[in-house]
């Protein structure tokens, strides 16, 4: 049975941001042209932030020479000389500072503000731990620590869901602020599936993202439901994954109207990711009318409701269960998460930071 989800939709998402314009500098190692939910939330984060009057400025790899992340070619690490950050943040001299990812970028900016004293923010994205673990062979627990060290500095580290505030806590990190996560309802809505799907054996069972191992996706395509099993999205694992389950049709990456139609053609929504903090994909799947089926962990324990999907060690229960939601009540409750509201959290976490702690980053060496 599902647990009741601890994240409130926020129905006033339209109001107006009610926060006078600041210049904001954001710090993140995951960009364009990467496609995740990290690089989607903060770039839409951005553009409401700029609509509203902010100044905002995003220090990512673009701009660095770069390398590919082992194992991860896909992403790129940004290569920085020493203070390179450091005379960005100076040049900027922004009202508030917030540090997105622990990667390379994430960790020079770090460096200098608690060298400098320059109070930031940071978010917890990613279960960087049980991802390393995944790749590495190696306990989550060697992780954690460096997910501490990273974190306790920061003025706030803002997290999407109760689970993931509940986890840093036992970590030792409390100060902790909400930040959720939004939708696109203009695009993401009930419409027509793409041609693809015409012909398939049904129940069309659905993945949308990374093909990757810390994604887990062999315990979807593995699991013994009838029907046709769909993943759109690509990544280091596509092919070998395409090679041990023939049955299974791969589309590649898919975009906006195109991956509506993905989402509103298919009859579950699967999400076998067992190291997510939110799951974005989710809450498109269900502004497109599409239940969701998934494990009983962190990001779906805090979003998927009895009446919009189904949770279960078992993946082919969750599905079966999955089934029987009504799409129209899916499509109603995905309405409620607005980038709007989403982007005044943002801005709630910064607040502090903004009122009483401001800096004059002008005013400090970059070394």
């Amino acid at each position: 049975m599902n647990r009741p989800a601890t994240i409130t939709p926020d129905t006033a998402a339209l109001a107006p941001a009610p926060i006078v314009p600041a210049s904001i500098a954001i710090i993140t190692d995951a960009w364009h042209p990467q496609t995740n939910g990290v690089v989607r939330t903060l770039s839409t984060t951005c553009d409401v932030l700029r609509r509203w009057g902010h100044q905002v400025t995003v220090i990512s790899p673009e701009g660095y020479p770069s390398m590919p992340a082992p194992t991860y070619p896909e992403i790129r690490l940004a290569l920085t000389a020493p203070g390179a950050v450091g005379r960005q943040l100076a040049k900027i001299a922004p009202d508030a500072v917030h540090i997105a990812t622990e990667g390379p970028l994430g960790l020079a900016a770090r460096r200098y503000c608690v060298r400098r004293k320059v109070p930031f923010t940071t978010a917890y994205h990613t279960q960087f731990p049980d991802y390393l673990a995944r790749r590495t062979g190696l306990p989550a627990r060697f992780f954690w620590p460096y997910i501490r060290w990273f974190h306790r500095p920061a003025e706030t580290i803002m997290v999407a869901t109760e689970t993931i505030r509940a986890q840093l806590r036992e970590q030792g990190l409390s100060q902790l602020t909400h930040w959720s996560r939004g939708v696109d309802l203009a695009c993401f809505s009930p419409a027509a599936p793409p041609p693809e799907y015409a012909g398939l054996e049904g129940p069309i069972l659905l993945y949308v993202g990374r093909v990757a191992v810390e994604k887990n996706i062999e315990a979807f395509l593995a699991c013994d439901y009838p029907g046709t099993k769909v993943v759109v999205g690509d990544g280091p694992a596509r092919g070998a994954l395409a090679a041990k389950f023939p049955d299974a049709l791969f589309l590649g990456k898919r975009m906006g109207a195109e991956l509506a139609g993905c989402y509103a053609g298919a009859d579950v929504f699967v999400f076998p990711s067992r190291t997510d903090t939110f799951g974005l994909v989710m809450i498109e799947a269900l502004a497109c009318g599409t239940p969701v089926a998934a494990f009983p962990v962190a990001g779906p324990i805090d979003i998927v409701t009895d009446a919009v999907g189904a949770l279960s060690e078992d993946l082919t229960r969750a599905i079966d269960a999955a089934r029987y939601c009504d799409g129209t009540e899916c499509a109603a409750y995905a309405a409620g998460f607005s980038w709007e509201a989403a982007t005044r959290q943002f801005l709630a976490g910064l607040a502090a930071l903004k009122e009483e702690h401001t800096v004059s980053l002008a005013a400090a060496p970059a070394f």
